[in-house]
């Protein structure tokens, strides 16, 4: 069986051709055409400028992977949630490409892609023995923990009240002049600033003397909060009267300590309540290493497993999109015209 897919949910044009045969993967084709460079000189995702750019780099990256749509078998596409101008342009070509070759077409939930991309790398996933699990999304624009009871089956257990993980750590490089995206440079300083030593902060006598607050850690329920982490950052750097190399990268490593703080903390404690065999995680933010590092620590003491996808496969993607299509090819169409993107599509 071979999958074609389209990712265009926010700001990276991406196409893939997956081929599944008995729980065997082979990626044919994965191609993203980024737009990080244009966005940079924004400090962050102008839509319209992302929309226009998807217009701009779909038909050459489509001539650029030979891909032959006669011979797949379906056709996936995310529909929502996103960016609604940059979800047009992908399912609008989706739908093209469908007609035109006869193809049915799979709508992809993007939350839920993000989940499935830990299949591309773990084939024993496949197992009916991973569920239940929790799987976690982490990215820029959400931050949610399911519990994921089997295939297809969801129950949303904690969500961010305001704004998602990689938002703050978006917010929070801009505060400090950083440049964008935030994520892989706040994570690079902190690095820096204690020594590569992953996992100091679960000992005593670290050096995060910025101390940064944790919100909602000891609430009763799942949710989350980074607004104010944000908040106690910027308040704090506004009164900080001398900047050094090695400032900057302390408060990356206390503002990074907060969060995965929460994260392990919340993932933890939801995956003892339901008792669940595996915990998936995926998204932008799941590429960080101190996240993956502390999550396993604390998973490992429980006897519960870690998933984590390829570092390529942790931004948006068309492999994700393609995979999820193959366990929701019951849901292909053909002549799908109806399909229209949805910017605020839930799981």
């Amino acid at each position: 069986m071979k999958i074609f897919a389209i990712e265009s949910s926010c700001d990276e044009s991406a196409i893939a051709l997956l081929e599944i045969e008995k729980g065997k993967i082979k990626i044919l084709k994965n191609i993203i055409s980024s737009q990080i460079n244009i966005h940079q000189q924004y400090g962050g995702i102008v839509p319209e400028v992302a929309a226009r750019a998807h217009c701009e780099n779909f038909f050459p990256i489509l001539k650029e992977s030979k891909i032959n749509i006669k011979n797949v078998d379906y056709i996936a596409v995310t529909y929502g949630p996103g960016l609604i101008t940059s979800l047009m342009i992908g399912v609008e070509l989706a739908k093209t490409l469908s007609y035109v070759y006869k193809k049915p077409l799979i709508p992809i939930n993007h939350i839920e892609a993000h989940i499935y991309s830990n299949w591309l790398s773990h084939p024993e996933l496949f197992s009916k023995k991973t569920f239940p699990a929790l799987a976690v999304v982490v990215s820029g624009g959400h931050t949610n923990i399911f519990l994921m009871k089997n295939y297809g089956k969801y129950q949303l257990i904690g969500n961010t009240v305001d704004d998602a993980v990689g938002e703050a750590y978006d917010k929070v490089a801009k505060i400090l002049n950083l440049g964008y995206p935030g994520g892989p440079i706040i994570s690079k300083k902190a690095e820096r600033y204690q020594g590569l030593d992953l996992s100091s902060h679960l000992k005593k006598g670290d050096k995060d003397d910025l101390n940064f607050p944790r919100p909602m850690m000891h609430t009763k329920n799942f949710d989350m909060s980074f607004s104010g982490l944000k908040t106690a950052v910027l308040y704090k750097a506004q009164a900080e009267k001398k900047w050094t190399e090695q400032k900057i990268n302390q408060y990356c490593f206390s503002f990074q300590n907060a969060v995965v703080d929460v994260l392990t903390h919340k993932i933890i404690k939801a995956a003892q309540k339901y008792k669940v065999k595996n915990i998936l995680l995926g998204g932008g933010v799941s590429a960080n290493q101190e996240l993956r590092n502390i999550l396993k620590i604390k998973a490992d003491q429980l006897g519960i497993k870690t998933y984590f996808p390829e570092l390529k496969h942790t931004g948006d993607n068309a492999a994700m999109i393609a995979i999820t299509g193959y366990f929701n090819r019951a849901n292909a169409k053909k002549n799908n015209f109806s399909l229209m993107a949805d910017a605020n599509l839930k799981l």
